[in-house]
């Protein structure tokens, strides 16, 4: 195989190395570029989702500005004429260090300054887009000046483009299934920033022979991949400090599924579940919303006997299930299996549902509520629907009328279904939404609602084929709801009551636009 000749004009490979090894190295560089590029376009959405909410706002405008950016930094290549190593090198280095700095200090910012985190995303997304807009540009021109000898232009662009697309599909593909899980959003960025900077060591070193100032580009490479390899290290106490700051509670548990981040926390006040920044429950006062949610249809069936929980992987729900004696099987539906495994085996919060996960009469589905529906033929006395609020789109279609429709063909002759449905006083035309939704497919909705402090007032909706009744009758043990009381659930003030509402249909999901709408209002 033929050396290829340094050339002090044109930039060569250091004299002695082969044709191949280079070629092969600028390849194996665009692959790790594209991916790099990739995952950090992904962790700003995933980060912004998590923390700003309505995933598909936040991926479709962080998506938009950063190929945006990409276009920008594409065109400025162009005045990037002499010393491309020397550039590409030190490109390389600020992506590894904006780009894997990126989640921490986004996750940082959002804890001590969370009203100008939107403001810095976008810059930041700006200022890594333009950065790797100029990297594959600059790699097809140092292939062309080395080997133009040895590919057409046609070829070259073939070339790069395939192994781009290729680390982009890797990194696709490995982001939500092993990334997020294994390492978290914040290592998962350093780990990327590393591999920028170990293509620009590589750069170093094959292009050894041609760098001016080459040990100014070793100390810069050096402190580079010291300083990510710093964070790397410490971001475990980096994530700990921000979520604490944020949650202000001391936090037990905090991980990262495909799904969500799961977060945790306990203080002498008591435990709280957050879901993507978002509180679930309190355990002070958890019991009045898992009693109003539950028992109101129970006790209404009469004697259920099988009964299915859709949502709700804390077991709370269940919990208040299996209070009435003649259920025989409950049925529970949870997407996320990080969430039914930590209930199911943490002492702090298996105390809390009082191991209903572990109870013989519970069978436990990890699956998408809507599909499995979808395939499953039971029917149920009783379908309990405890979804998170529909913060974005995903979420947004369990509360549709061809969800709806699904729990209706699930339902037992006389069976009820009970969604919860968010604040009628805070959200009130989201609210009233559900019951339009719930009565566009022929069902009647009885609406209620339950003071809950770490809520304020929140409503849920009961859906049948025949009128809901009040019951005689409620399960002993209950702390908030009485026979005596229970029909002062069902009455709303002039504050809260009936507002003119569209159905919310798959295809349009107004729901998710009225409800961001609305709670958007409480945080101005």
């Amino acid at each position: 195989m033929a050396d290829l000749p340094a050339d002090a004009a044109d930039g060569g490979v250091a004299r002695g190395e082969p044709i191949r090894a280079a070629e092969v190295a600028l390849l194996a560089s665009v692959f790790v570029v594209a991916a790099c590029g990739l995952l950090y376009e992904l962790a700003a959405g995933a980060l912004a989702s998590y923390l700003l909410g309505d995933s598909v706002l936040q991926f479709s405008t962080v998506i938009g500005a950063y190929l945006f950016a990409m276009g920008v930094g594409s065109y400025l290549s162009r005045f990037l004429d002499r010393q491309l190593v020397a550039h590409f090198l030190r490109i390389e280095l600020l992506v590894g260090l904006t780009g894997g700095l990126l989640p921490a200090a986004l996750f940082a910012l959002h804890s001590v300054a969370a009203g100008s985190f939107r403001f810095a995303l976008y810059l930041m997304v700006l200022a890594v887009g333009t950065l790797v807009g100029l990297e594959i540009p600059l790699v097809m021109r140092i292939l062309k000046r080395h080997f133009r000898d040895r590919y057409a232009l046609k070829d070259l662009v073939s070339q790069v483009l395939t192994f781009d697309y290729l680390g982009a599909l890797a990194v696709a593909v490995a982001f939500p299934l092993i990334l997020v899980p294994q390492l978290g959003l914040i290592r998962t960025g350093l780990f990327f920033g590393l591999l920028n900077a170990a293509v620009a060591l590589w750069a170093l070193w094959l292009f050894r022979g041609e760098l001016r100032g080459l040990r100014w580009h070793a100390l810069a490479c050096a402190l580079t991949l010291a300083v990510l390899g710093a964070a790397f290290a410490a971001a475990e106490h980096v994530t700990r400090w921000a979520e604490d700051r944020f949650y202000g509670d001391h936090i037990v548990y905090s991980e990262s599924s495909p799904y969500q981040r799961v977060v945790v926390t306990s203080s002498p006040a008591g435990v709280r579940l957050f879901l993507n920044g978002n509180l679930q429950f309190h355990s002070r006062d958890e019991y009045r919303y898992h009693e109003a949610l539950v028992h109101p249809a129970m006790a209404a069936m009469g004697a259920p006997r099988r009964v299915l929980v859709l949502g709700g992987g804390d077991g709370m729900a269940v919990r208040e299930v299996l209070k009435h004696r003649s259920v025989e099987a409950v049925t529970l539906v949870e997407l996320d299996p990080h969430m039914t495994t930590l209930f199911a085996e943490a002492p702090l919060l298996r105390g809390l549902n009082q191991d209903a996960l572990h109870s013989p009469r519970l069978t436990v589905v990890n699956a998408d509520a809507f599909a499995w529906l979808q395939q499953d033929a039971g029917r149920y006395d009783v379908i309990v629907v405890d979804f998170p609020d529909p913060t974005n789109f995903s979420i947004g279609k369990l509360y549709t009328s061809t969800f709806y429709q699904l729990v209706d063909e699930h339902l037992a002759a006389g069976g009820y279904a009970v969604v919860q449905t968010t604040s009628p006083l805070i959200a009130r035309r989201s609210f009233w939404t559900v019951v339009a939704t719930i009565e566009s497919i022929g069902l009647t909705a009885t609406p209620y609602h339950a003071h809950v402090p770490s809520f304020g007032e929140w409503g849920f909706v009961v859906a049948s084929r025949r009128p809901w009744r009040l019951p005689a009758a409620l399960p002993e043990g209950l702390r908030f709801l009485s026979a005596e009381g229970l029909p002062a659930l069902f009455s709303f003030p002039p504050d809260m009551a009936r507002v003119p509402a569209e159905p919310n249909r798959l295809s349009n999901q107004l729901l998710v636009h009225l409800f961001e709408e609305e709670w958007g209002r409480v945080h101005q």
